[in-house]
């Protein structure tokens, strides 16, 4: 079963979701149960929208992840049922080639661009989009060359995750942490901050070890097992209480396998992003995966589509969308969630 849990997720069917928005500040949207038959429903969020006659770049830095392959399709699904046309690149989780892919839009007569994740290397490139004229929307890219950046609740998730880990050791124990990319990608800082804050402001007797993990994103679940069991053998039984992946979950994945191949099924383990191969993890009997939160990516893609037709068509968007997230404690959340979200099929 850990070997299929390495490899799962490629074949698993894109869940159709409906978005209602929230008026006033900052847009919210809230996905909801899947709708049936399989098609989006169109809500009062799209009510009147078009992209008909328009053009629209939708780079993403790869497709290897769930997420990043949810909110690709997101992104392209929402655009084309709008009535607009799609051009897309995919850097193959190269932040460089993302980055370079963008220069395509530049000669590709493009209205607007979607960009979907990447570091700061495609900085220039955005700046040179909109200097053009050419309108930047982000996707978990919060870029000041962007006219909008949408993504999930990381603040609310953030803090949600660390008082689902306090509470499940009980208000103290010793805690691991992989945290490679808070300082390199802001909502990754925002989610590692949130959870920091709710440990310290209602869970003090949970210390935080040091020095902290810095997980690759290459080959991340075996990467993370490896330096799960090295950490194991450092901190003995009753020294070692939980990890967490502090920015996503795929490293979860190892960081379990190594828990139960090291026979230390004491240590809880909790993280961010709770996509179908994840929950499927905390929903089997006696988990030690206890914690996570659920993003819904292709939403976040969604709305931003939408909020690339809104500015076109001359309407204000706000500086920053947001989508609700799912705090996921326990086996029974998970399957709940699993069920909510359409990963059940």
């Amino acid at each position: 079963m850990l070997n299929q849990r390495l490899a799962f997720g490629a074949l698993l069917a894109s869940a159709s979701l409906v978005f209602a928005g929230c008026a006033g500040g900052e847009t919210t949207t809230t996905p909801t149960a899947p709708a049936t038959g399989g098609d989006t429903e169109t809500t009062e969020t799209a009510e009147g929208l078009s992209l008909a006659g328009k053009v629209v770049g939708v780079a993403v830095v790869g497709t290897q992840h769930f997420w990043d392959r949810e909110a690709f399709q997101g992104a392209v699904d929402e655009v084309e049922r709008l009535g607009g046309t799609v051009v897309t690149t995919d850097g193959g989780r190269d932040n460089t080639v993302h980055a370079e892919n963008h220069d395509t839009f530049l000669t590709a007569g493009v209205d607007a661009v979607i960009t979907i994740l990447g570091d700061d290397a495609v900085e220039p490139k955005l700046e040179a989009l909109a200097a053009a004229g050419i309108p930047v929307f982000g996707v978990d890219k919060n870029s000041p060359h962007a006219v909008n950046n949408s993504q999930s609740q990381n603040d609310i998730g953030g803090y949600a995750i660390g008082e689902i880990l306090g509470e499940a050791l009980g208000g103290e124990g010793n805690v691991a942490v992989f945290n490679a990319f808070s300082e390199v990608l802001d909502f990754c800082g925002v989610r590692y901050g949130e959870w920091k804050r709710a440990l310290e402001e209602n869970h003090p007797g949970v210390t935080i070890l040091q020095p902290e993990l810095a997980e690759e994103f290459a080959n991340a679940p075996e990467d993370a097992r490896q330096q799960t069991l090295t950490l194991l053998e450092r901190y003995p039984a009753g020294e070692l209480d939980a990890i967490h992946v502090a920015c996503w979950d795929q490293p979860a994945i190892g960081v379990v396998q190594a828990l139960e191949e090291a026979g230390r099924t004491e240590v809880k383990v909790t993280a961010f992003d709770a996509g179908p191969d994840t929950l499927e993890i905390m929903m089997e009997d006696n988990s030690v995966f206890v914690g996570n939160i659920a993003q819904v990516p292709r939403a976040i893609a969604t709305q931003a589509a939408q909020n690339v037709a809104k500015y076109l068509a001359g309407e204000d968007v706000e500086r920053q969308s947001y989508v609700e997230v799912y705090p996921v404690a326990g086996q029974d959340e998970a399957m709940r969630i699993y069920n909510l979200l359409g990963y059940g099929g």
